[in-house]
């Protein structure tokens, strides 16, 4: 059995407990509380719920592959103003700046709150192979139904097959994830809401949330911490194999929602290849085999990359925040493209994929950190494992609309996002060692680019063909000079020479940031995301490959934070 549910007493207990923990799983214990058993039940919960549409001109493909009745449609639910995440909710027990005391008590409030609601139960499994599973539990109000319904159907709603082999899975020497949510909920002091989490202990509570990607990320937020917890690099990007004739090359790639790391890992490439799918999402790397596992089964997609006459829209379960249409047949179908608003959202079932698998033996060859910096060539390869982590640390890219960005927060400007992994709930340095130790062990590193480079495109055609070429093994990378630990492979359109003045200098300005953000981390939350002195050396190693006399002059003013720079 995994991760423990129920105590055979005292001492099983000790090891789990917390104020928020016991808090929120005595919740689940009032006599207002509905276990909700199976995922045909919440399909009639979801479909009954005021506001919810049936779509019913996309019937579910293959219904009894998804435990639901033969006659079920997708359903359309629509939230109000929000649409996206709200980074700037979540609060973290530890962080130096989080007030248990106040946070506890806020949560009590909240349940309490909830007393004369109908509440429902749900449980899925995470990780979808027995060497890793956990048990997750939500409780969420009635009305709220499509969340409920969304959730089940994201992560693996659990039936015969995965309870037998969760029975038989790995022990995880930690409690259940336990999730308490009231989306009706306000406070004045947290008008976007509040996403807290108890990490340690496996727990979180989701209040003032309507978005479904609230509840994705936070029910993964406290599984990848579980996994890093337990020997796992936890990724939020896509993985895929690629089965060559005599060789297989499997790679990772990692970027935010909107980076195109979806895009990457379901790409046909005309049909080239047999190619083995893990996930786009969500998965986990075990850090002494190589091997990896899926978390979730589903795929959470926008909807305008996939047109109203799309096939693919077949495999839709349920949809966000999107526009519907009756056509003339009299069925209702959805409008995919982003008129509504910004972020239209659809999960689709695990039959979207043909190649898809829940875990692949074959160990990982190559990891792509994608970032949207328009100095960053359309690929490079970092050769030192200590330059390949802090790189993947130091993740430059833009703001995507899946976010909801707190009062003057540009969406242009360039972010780091270590990892682009915002869900981070434990110090970032077990990341920087973990995704160290894979590239000390063979792993390839790669930057892709694919957004602009110096005011010129990236295009997604450019991308694939680099990595066709990589995993072919007929990519031709030359040193990038002056660059000891960095080589670049040439590509026709995208100068990357560093003889340009202009360019040097822009590329300098925005390395520089990233030394920056490595230095301040010694400090920001009291050095609880500190990274060992090798991390920032291996930066500065490479500043000190440019070394020219106005070089010097240029880094001497970013690093003493002056910004009248001509």
């Amino acid at each position: 059995m995994s991760t423990i549910n129920r105590f055979k007493g005292k001492e099983e207990f000790d090891a789990i407990k917390s104020q928020i923990r016991t808090t929120i799983q005595t919740a689940f214990y009032q006599n207002n509380v509905q276990s909700v058993k199976t995922v045909a039940q919440a399909y009639q919960l979801a479909k009954k719920s005021p506001g919810t549409i049936p779509l019913t001109g996309i019937p579910i493909y293959e219904p009894e592959k998804q435990g639901l009745p033969e006659d079920a449609h997708a359903l359309l639910f629509n939230d109000g103003n929000t649409f996206g995440r709200a980074a700037a909710a979540r609060r973290i027990s530890g962080d130096p700046d989080v007030d248990l005391k106040y946070y506890s008590a806020i949560i009590r409030d909240s349940i309490y709150d909830t007393r004369k609601k109908s509440m429902y139960h749900g449980e899925v499994v995470i990780g979808l192979h027995r060497n890793f599973m956990i048990k997750a539990h939500l409780l969420i109000p009635e009305d709220h139904e499509n969340i409920f319904y969304s959730w089940l159907l994201n992560f693996q709603y659990v039936n015969e097959v995965y309870s037998e082999m969760y029975k038989y899975s790995k022990k995880i020497p930690e409690g259940d994830i336990i999730i308490f949510c009231d989306p009706d909920w306000s406070h004045p002091d947290h008008p976007m809401g509040l996403t807290f989490f108890d990490p340690t202990h496996n727990c979180a509570a989701i209040l003032g949330m309507k978005y479904f990607g609230e509840y994705k990320k936070g029910t993964l937020t406290l599984a990848w911490g579980t996994a890093a917890r337990n020997g796992y690099a936890a990724c939020h990007g896509g993985l895929k194999c690629y089965n060559l004739p005599g060789k297989k090359h499997t790679i990772a790639v990692f970027g935010l929602s909107g980076s195109g790391k979806s895009t990457i890992t379901h790409a046909k490439h005309d049909n080239k290849y047999n190619v083995t799918v893990l996930h786009d999402d969500a998965f986990i790397i075990n850090i002494e085999d190589k091997t990896s596992i899926a978390l979730e089964p589903t795929y959470f997609d926008k909807t305008q990359d996939y047109p109203m006459n799309c096939d693919d829209n077949k495999y839709i379960l349920t949809m966000q925040n999107n526009g519907a249409i009756m056509y003339d047949d009299g069925k209702i179908y959805p409008v995919t493209e982003d008129l509504r608003n910004g972020n239209g959202r659809a999960i689709k079932s695990k039959l979207w994929a043909a190649d898809r698998v829940d875990r692949i033996d074959d160990p990982i060859n190559s990891i792509f950190w994608i970032m949207k910096d328009p100095t960053m060539p359309p690929v490079i390869k970092i050769k030192g494992a200590a330059l390949g982590s802090v790189m993947g640390a130091t993740l430059a890219t833009k703001r995507s609309s899946a976010e909801k960005l707190a009062e003057g927060i540009n969406p242009d400007q360039l972010v780091v996002e270590p990892y682009a992994n915002p869900f981070r709930t434990y110090p970032l340095s077990v990341d920087y060692k973990l995704f160290k130790s894979l590239f000390e062990s063979g792993v390839d590193c790669y930057i892709i680019n694919t957004g602009h480079f110096m005011g010129k495109k990236v295009e997604p055609s450019h991308t694939l063909e680099i990595i066709e070429s990589i995993v072919e093994d007929r990519a031709e990378f030359v040193k990038w000079e002056p660059f000891e630990e960095i080589d670049i492979m040439k590509i026709d359109g995208f100068d990357a020479d560093l003889e340009n003045v202009q360019y040097r200098r822009e590329f300098m300005i925005h390395f520089v940031q990233r030394i920056q953000y490595v230095e301040s981390r010694q400090t920001v939350k009291e050095g609880v995301d500190a990274l060992p002195a090798e991390a920032v050396k291996s930066l500065y190693a490479v500043m000190s490959e440019l070394h020219g006399d106005e070089d010097k002059k240029l880094q001497e003013k970013l690093l003493n934070g002056i910004s009248d720079i001509e």
